[in-house]
């Protein structure tokens, strides 16, 4: 018996959904017989259009990919390993990092609030700045109205 599975159509009363599914293992399972059984062909004496535009000796290419693909992928592993800790780098000394990197982020916090409340006292005055300007822009279109309208 073959390694493939062997199956049994679907009763007549099934759904076409089924049915599609039985026939779609059974055709997988035909290219796999396909695969496995039959001989291999060569293609040697065909050339098409997508062929002509490529060159004769596509190995060569290939190998310069791959090289530069080698150096590329070695170069990040340099900078890998560089990044690494060095081996004088003990545990109190990476601790003492830290805790530096630490008090700079404190540091840079305690700025960043600060601009931050810079910032919003800014915006309160351009807000207050703007709602002065459109109280008198009010009053000035309503006094000009109220010169324009003849006393009955």
């Amino acid at each position: 018996m073959s390694l493939f599975k062997v199956f049994k159509m679907p009763a007549s009363g099934s759904t076409p959904y089924e049915k599609s599914g039985v026939l779609a293992d059974q055709f997988c399972n035909a290219i796999g017989v396909l695969q496995q059984c039959g001989p291999p062909a060569s293609f040697s004496n065909i050339q098409t259009a997508i062929n002509k535009d490529q060159p004769a000796n596509p190995t060569e290419e290939y190998a310069q990919l791959f090289a530069a693909l080698i150096a590329r992928t070695a170069k990040d592993i340099d900078v890998l390993i560089d990044s690494l800790p060095s081996e004088e780098s003990t545990a109190a000394l990476q601790a003492a990092s830290l805790y530096k990197l630490e008090e700079e982020n404190h540091e840079a916090a305690t700025c960043l609030e600060d601009v931050v409340y810079r910032g919003d006292m800014l915006l309160e005055k351009i807000q207050s700045a703007l709602a002065d300007i459109a109280q008198s822009q009010l009053k000035t279109r309503s006094g000009t109205h109220s010169q324009c309208l003849p006393d009955s």
